[in-house]
């Protein structure tokens, strides 16, 4: 299962079953080769990937504030 976060307010954002999964996984292996790729992807014990986002809402305040950016975790 592959679960997809916001990466700064955590909400959950949707999930795909692994059957639908072999279709994202060259995205994620790009990902995976990226630099800062562990940023965005975390192995879960139980098999499954978390990816880490940004929902809406987020992009929308980043958007707003542009200083948002260097900051790691801007919502306490």
């Amino acid at each position: 299962m592959i679960h997809y976060h916001c990466r700064h307010c955590e909400i959950e954002l949707g999930t795909l079953p692994l059957k639908l999964a072999k279709k994202v996984l060259p995205f994620i292996t790009k990902i995976e080769d990226e630099e800062e790729g562990e940023r965005f992807l975390t192995y879960e014990e139980d098999g499954s990937l978390t990816v880490h986002t940004i929902c809406e809402q987020c992009e929308q305040t980043l958007q707003q504030s542009p200083h948002y950016y260097v900051l790691e975790k801007w919502l306490q």
